[in-house]
């Protein structure tokens, strides 16, 4: 997945958070940092895959920043 993930911890949620900014709403969370990666992986293909069967626009992956 070429989008940028977001992965921290929540005290909150007692889990890791995973989110894609790129795509509205799109996150998932899981106990382990690397289950929640793959958890938000899973996520981002069912979000894409539904906004392009309800004909919405899926936008392009930016990747990250060469400048802060």
């Amino acid at each position: 997945m070429k989008y940028e993930i977001i992965l921290y911890w929540s005290e909150d949620d007692n889990a890791y958070i995973a989110e894609v900014p790129e795509l509205s709403g799109c996150m998932a969370d899981g106990p382990t940092a690397a289950e929640a990666l793959r958890n938000v992986e899973l996520i981002a293909q069912e979000w894409i895959e539904t906004a392009r069967q309800l004909g919405r626009p899926v936008p392009e992956p930016k990747g990250r920043l060469k400048y802060a």
